[in-house]
């Protein structure tokens, strides 16, 4: 495993459609974190994030199916978001944080992330 402050460190991000993956990568991103969105909830093998992505630090969002929808304008159904879950409980068992957002911004999710990233660097 490489450190946190290493160039080589990978962060790892999964969740179900709509949890704010993209927008937590994005803003890690711009503070000099190397992430991976791994795309878990589309995938049928459970533990694809580890065979190809491998992160140092796993993070896993999660949103309710009501606010995913809201977020993304998703025209799916509660069959979807449910498969989605199940599909990622391997990556949700090994999550190193778990962060339901449905109650948080954007900006707010960061801080908690940043905060626990805290916590693993030397």
């Amino acid at each position: 495993m490489d450190e946190p402050g290493s160039k080589r460190f990978l962060i790892g991000i999964v969740g179900p459609c709509g949890a704010g993956k993209s927008t937590l990568i994005a803003e890690l991103e711009r503070r000099g974190f190397r992430c991976r969105h791994i795309a878990q909830e589309h995938s049928y093998v459970p533990s694809m994030w580890q065979k190809i992505t491998n992160p140092d630090l796993l993070i896993f969002l999660n949103s309710s199916f009501e606010v995913s929808t809201r977020r993304r304008k998703l025209n799916w159904t509660e069959a979807d978001y449910t498969e989605q879950q199940r599909r990622l409980t391997h990556a949700r068992q090994h999550a190193d944080l778990l962060l339901e957002t449905d109650s948080l911004t954007p900006a707010e999710v960061l801080t908690n992330v940043m905060e626990f990233l805290k916590t693993k660097m030397p």
